[in-house]
């Protein structure tokens, strides 16, 4: 069982801090992301925004980018958290919970808040319960 107000003490001042470096002049979402791999290593990425809006880069799959070229393996992280402002809950887009799919434990739980107290969770059958996957 995940200790929620460990987790949430751990990545959401991360999460936040990198929610400053965002680059959203279209929307104005700052949004920041972390994720623990299972050696205790903390990677955190914001979302980029694109005038081609479909170049936009999320802050979930840029926290997962930054943590594979670190070195984690596919599966090798449990928890993501998501903090984004302007938002309650900002549950991830369809592109983000693809890669999740592939990229966290199949165990994972992805966390978004807007504030230390105020969150949600899903685990990864949650968000995507078919994700697509070549055999």
């Amino acid at each position: 069982m995940i200790d929620y107000d460990k987790v949430i003490a751990e990545l959401f001042p991360r999460a936040r801090a990198a929610s400053e470096n965002a680059y959203a002049p279209f929307s104005g979402a700052r949004v920041g992301a972390s994720v623990v791999d299972q050696s205790g290593n903390v990677y955190t990425g914001c979302n980029v925004e694109n005038s081609s809006y479909g170049l936009t880069q999320c802050a979930e799959r840029n926290a997962l980018a930054t943590a594979i070229s670190a070195g984690m393996k596919p599966g090798g992280a449990h928890v993501l958290l998501v903090y984004a402002t302007g938002f309650e809950v900002l549950a991830p887009c369809g592109a983000c919970r693809q890669v999740m799919s592939e990229l966290l434990a199949d165990d994972a739980v992805v966390i978004s808040c807007h504030s230390e107290t105020e969150f949600r969770s899903w685990s990864m059958k949650e968000l995507l319960p078919n994700p697509f996957v070549l055999s």
